[in-house]
């Protein structure tokens, strides 16, 4: 039952908003929001004190009969790949609310309401174990968002969230077409089932191109990133913080459960592919980032450059390079969604995101410059910090992998201190040349608990990050010898230039 909470008490709490909460009662949604963000929140923790580290299977399983006529089942559970993200969005909620709870003073009951909604739906998209589940939770959580962009977001506000909600549909139809291909060949909507999935080459290559459309426009993956800076900028600052910590994992957290088991030949076969568009995300992306002069726009683009870290980790099909991969993951969760929150910060005091509105801001607030000093050094990989252990990781498995491959993505660590330290000398240091800068007041205690919450767990797993590393092991170690065994008794090369096994698998 724990999963099934999980996902439904922050949907129920999100329902009793709606119907109950009004502008008229604004204190009255806000706790509610709170105590509901809270307990649901709580309500994982169980999955960590529980979780058998040992077991392969999937734990904390449930089990129903949902549409018998199509074998379509409500089947949830976890594994060390899903359970981290799990109790990460139920965090990151829990800052949401917190982080609104001043700034939002129109539709009140609505703004929170969406968000507990789309905590529970992205919840069900990291527990979902049928096909058609995973469909329907992996795209209701366009709705809320959809309406947190349109709603609540900036001037060009219609115009970013049909962006975000057209190029996300029509990536993912691909994918619906592709789970009823495998329901056809299986005669149910199992993915673990679909796992062991005999298959052809060439219908592994067919699913995986339309399982690498849904999930690379949601990562996002270059050249399909476009979508997500107009997103991020106009985007209010909950919905940019939950867009970069969590919603962008729902792409990845695919490749995980659906490209690399169900087609593991043809994910060895393309990984050059990827590995190409995760290199060219890294560096490309991350020149890109230096040249922003909106802070919101800068952070959107380092979070496509930092994604693309963990789809090179994905498809080098190494162990460190799979850990470093979900470890990565998780880090982004807490870096993104920190910086996301700092900027949001200013924002609310000066109401601007443009680089050039600031400076000295540190001396007339300290405690806030001391964050977002941190989150930078942490975004662009700092030691001992949550940030470095997931690049380093799979910086390691490249360079194990192909040197050169390895130096272009360690250069990755020179782009994120260039930008995200020339961001914060040109906002937080220097003299105070404008007024309102001058007139700027220090966090407040709700901004200190949300801000140091996130530090600690970003140093914390900095410092130590083995508990979140052994919860993932043995998943990641069953996943990877899946993928190299493959469906194929023998190895069928595809006729595409450069892509044979010999040349994309490490040695054994």
């Amino acid at each position: 039952m724990i999963l099934s909470l999980a996902i439904w008490m922050p949907i129920v709490f999100g329902v009793v908003i709606l119907a109950y909460g009004s502008d008229a009662s604004p204190r009255f949604v806000r706790w509610m929001a709170l105590f509901g963000s809270l307990l649901s929140f709580l309500v994982t923790l169980p999955l960590i004190s529980d979780f058998d580290r040992a077991e392969r299977a999937m734990q904390f399983v449930e089990q129903a009969d949902w549409i018998d006529r199509f074998h379509i089942q409500y089947a949830l559970g976890v594994d060390g790949i899903s359970l981290w993200l799990v109790v990460l969005t139920a965090l990151i909620t829990v800052m949401v609310v917190v982080a609104a709870w001043e700034v939002i003073t129109s539709r009140v009951a609505q703004y929170m309401a969406a968000f507990l909604i789309l905590s529970g739906l992205m919840i069900g998209v990291f527990c979902a174990l049928d096909g058609i589940l995973f469909y329907v939770f992996f795209e209701a959580t366009l709705i809320p968002m959809y309406l947190i962009i349109g709603i609540w977001g900036g001037p060009r506000r219609v115009y970013a969230a049909f962006k975000f909600f057209l190029y996300t549909l029509l990536g993912s139809l691909l994918m619906l077409i592709a789970l009823l291909y495998l329901y056809n060949k299986s005669g149910n909507f199992d993915i673990l089932a679909w796992h062991q999935q005999a298959l052809s080459m060439h219908e592994q290559v067919m699913l995986f191109i339309a399982f690498f459309v849904a999930f690379a426009v949601k990562v996002p993956m270059w050249p399909v990133h476009t979508w997500l800076p107009d997103a991020h900028v106009e985007a209010p600052t909950g919905g940019s913080v939950v867009l970069a910590a969590i919603m962008l994992k729902l792409g990845a957290y695919g490749f995980l459960r659906f490209s690399l088991p169900i087609a593991p030949d043809a994910s060895q076969s393309l990984a050059g592919i990827v590995i190409a568009l995760s290199l060219i995300a890294v560096i490309y992306v991350g020149l890109v980032a230096l040249v922003q002069t909106d802070m919101k726009k800068l952070v959107a683009y380092s979070s496509i450059a930092h994604m693309g870290f963990v789809t090179l980790g994905f498809f080098m099909f190494t162990q460190i390079g799979l850990e470093g991969a979900v470890v990565q993951m998780i880090s982004h969760g807490f870096i993104s969604g920190a910086m996301f929150l700092c900027i949001g910060v200013l924002y609310d005091r000066v109401h601007s995101r443009e680089i050039i509105d600031y400076g000295g801001v540190v001396n007339t607030m300290p405690k806030f410059a001391v964050f977002m000093v941190f989150f930078a050094m942490a975004n662009c990989g700092l030691p001992a910090t949550s940030g470095f252990v997931g690049e380093f990781m799979v910086i390691l498995a490249a360079v194990q992998f192909n040197f050169w491959i390895g130096l272009l993505a360690a250069t990755a660590l020179i782009l994120g201190a260039a930008y995200s330290l020339w961001m914060v000398k040109r906002v937080l240091f220097g003299p105070v040349v404008h007024t309102h800068v001058a007139q700027l007041h220090d966090v407040s205690r709700r901004e200190f608990v949300m801000l140091s919450t996130l530090a600690l767990l970003t140093l914390a797993m900095g410092v130590y990050p083995k508990p979140f590393t052994d919860v993932m092991h043995v998943s990641l170690v069953n996943l990877r010898e899946h993928v190299m065994v493959g469906k194929l008794s023998s190895a069928i090369p595809l006729s595409l230039p450069n892509l044979s096994h010999s040349t994309l698998l490490p040695a054994q």
